[in-house]
């Protein structure tokens, strides 16, 4: 089974957690820039983690937002999804970014695990990446609680190990 960690990173940001959850995987898992990616080379995975930051007003990262996301096919495929965003600056969407991938994943038929992830210890206003009252995927704010971010991640991580 092939991994991949696909992410849009503007900042470096999204980059580093993508890199982070890497090492945490502890298995053989490919880093893909989605700027720098094509459709068929992300299909060609079976085992998905979509990770974006989340801009302006609620939106994917650039680089998600020009790739042609009609052209993956998630179907069967199992997918873990991750984020960052700002809750203090940008509460009434924070992270709304990984909510827009949820739903893509949800439409695409995706088998979608590390979805029930609590809101405890954020503070925000508003989010479409919380359903029924949890988070959708990994949820960081490296602008506000860097400090967490580790044990945020190694914690997700354990939580889908084994659905990788």
């Amino acid at each position: 089974m092939s991994i991949a960690i696909v992410y849009g990173s503007s900042g470096g940001n999204t980059e580093g957690v993508a890199k982070l959850i890497q090492k945490k995987l502890g298995k053989e898992a490919d880093l893909i820039d989605i700027g720098k990616a094509s459709a068929d080379k992300i299909n060609s995975y079976d085992k998905l983690i979509l990770g974006t930051s989340t801009w302006y007003e609620g939106e994917l990262q650039d680089d998600w937002e020009s790739f042609d996301k009609d052209l993956l096919e998630l179907k069967g495929k199992t997918v873990a999804l991750f984020g960052l965003g700002d809750q203090e600056g940008y509460g009434g969407e924070f992270c709304n970014g990984v909510g827009t991938l949820y739903e893509l994943s949800l439409k695409k038929g995706a088998n979608i695990v590390g979805d029930k992830n609590s809101t405890d210890g954020y503070s925000f206003e508003e989010s479409k990446a919380v359903v029924d009252g949890k988070f959708v995927g990994l949820i960081v704010d490296e602008d506000n609680q860097s400090d967490l971010t580790s044990s945020r991640v190694e914690k997700w991580v354990e939580s889908i190990k084994s659905a990788f």
